[in-house]
């Protein structure tokens, strides 16, 4: 019986001091989704796609970085304090002029805490095709020169 008491005693001490250590208040930065995928796209189509989310926390989001894993991935993102229960988003744009699979990340640096969050895009770039007869630099009929 006074082992059961010692350990009840052992976990109760332990439960308490896990929550002390938990995380109050704060900004917290809740997404939609993590990740977004192009799906199979034509070269230089639509680069733009959009991460949805809401400040969950009690104090103001800022977002203090946004930066993509290359140069090919460029995040844009709102610099004023997000409220807390507002909803804003990051714009990815991937340079849809590379053909071929991929797979990129965005690194996000808030006040919400140490760790970063990622996001990651990924699709697959088709090479646009070229219509039989056409001159490669010709002016196309619904833009001429």
């Amino acid at each position: 019986m006074k082992k059961l008491f010692s350990i009840f005693m052992f976990s109760a001490v332990l439960a308490v001091g896990a929550q002390a250590q938990a995380k109050v208040g704060g900004p917290v930065m809740s997404f939609e989704k993590t990740e977004v995928d192009y799906g199979t796209i034509q070269q230089n189509a639509d680069p733009l796609r959009k991460f949805k989310f809401k400040n969950t926390g009690t104090e103001p989001l800022v977002i203090k970085n946004a930066r993509g894993s290359c140069g090919c991935t460029v995040p844009s993102y709102k610099k004023e304090p997000i409220m807390p229960g507002e909803t804003s988003d990051i714009e990815v744009r991937y340079a849809t002029d590379r053909i071929g699979v991929f797979t990129k990340t965005v690194t996000i640096e808030t006040n919400e805490g140490d760790q970063s969050r990622v996001l990651t895009i990924k699709g697959n770039v088709l090479e646009k095709k070229v219509e039989p007869g056409t001159p490669l630099n010709a002016p196309s009929l619904s833009n001429p020169k």
